[in-house]
This record gives structure tokens, C-alpha cells and sequence, in this order.
């Protein structure tokens, strides 16, 4: 089972927020939602931890890349502009600090039309144990 499978499948949470995992090869991940009137606040507008999950999914994707399982330690989200209902929010990232045991990652999520919604950076830790088990990325 590829790693991108894995997480589309058993993040429940990601999959009940309608994130979906589209691609991944090392260093680098992508995750795409459509945002719908379940992801609205009371203000119209799409909530902040819907964004938040769309690029942790992300981030999840480039840190479990290696050996040993790995938590976020410390994430940080700037919301630029408001997602709307009937946008597809996209999340692209990358490794930008591949250190063995605290690994850093850069997120920028921007809607159908290349405006920037928001930019996410994190940490993590590399617990150097009981790594997800998978046989690819893609």
C-alpha cells in the first residue's frame, strides 16, 4: 500500500473534512478540498481549522516520509484571505529543513485562481520508532 493511500484512508478525520491526498514524491506533497457549506463559519466564510487540516495532511505526508514515526511539534498557520464556499483549496509543501529527528515543512494553500489563502509552517519529531508501513509514495 503507497503512503498517499494509507493516509487518504486512515486519517479520519482529513477524509470526514472532504481532504484528499493527490500527490506525493519525496520532499514534496499535495492535498486538494472543495469547500462546502460543512466547512463555513457563522461569518460565510470557510473555517480557519478546515485550512488547518487540508495543510496538516500535508505536512503529515512529507514528515512519515522516512523512518520512524513523526508528530507535529509545533505548527503555525497565517490566514492571508478567506476560502468560500464552492473553492478548491489546494496545499503544497515541502521539506524545508530535512534534519533526521525535527524535520521542518512550508505549506501555502491557495484557491482555483492562485490567490494565496493562507501559509502554514511545522515541526516534527521523528519518534526513530514503528514507522508507517508502505511499500511507495505514490
Amino acid at each position: 500500500m503507497t503512503l498517499k493511500d494509507i493516509l487518504n484512508t486512515n486519517d479520519h478525520f482529513a477524509s470526514n473534512a472532504g481532504v484528499k491526498l493527490t500527490e506525493i514524491a519525496p520532499g514534496t506533497a499535495v492535498a486538494t478540498m472543495e469547500v462546502t457549506a460543512a466547512h463555513l463559519n457563522a461569518g460565510g466564510v470557510c473555517q480557519g481549522g478546515a485550512i488547518f487540516t487540508l495543510a496538516d495532511l500535508v505536512f503529515a505526508a512529507l514528515v512519515n516520509q522516512g523512518e520512524g514515526l513523526t508528530f507535529s511539534i509545533n505548527s503555525t498557520i497565517y490566514y492571508h484571505f478567506s476560502a468560500k464556499e464552492g473553492d478548491t483549496v489546494r496545499a503544497e509543501g515541502h521539506i524545508s529543513c530535512d534534519h533526521r529527528r525535527i524535520p521542518s515543512v512550508e505549506v501555502e494553500i491557495t484557491n482555483q485562481d492562485g490567490v494565496r489563502i493562507a501559509t502554514f509552517t511545522g515541526q516534527a519529531y521523528n519518534t526513530g520508532r514503528n514507522p508507517i508501513p508502505f511499500d511507495s509514495l505514490q
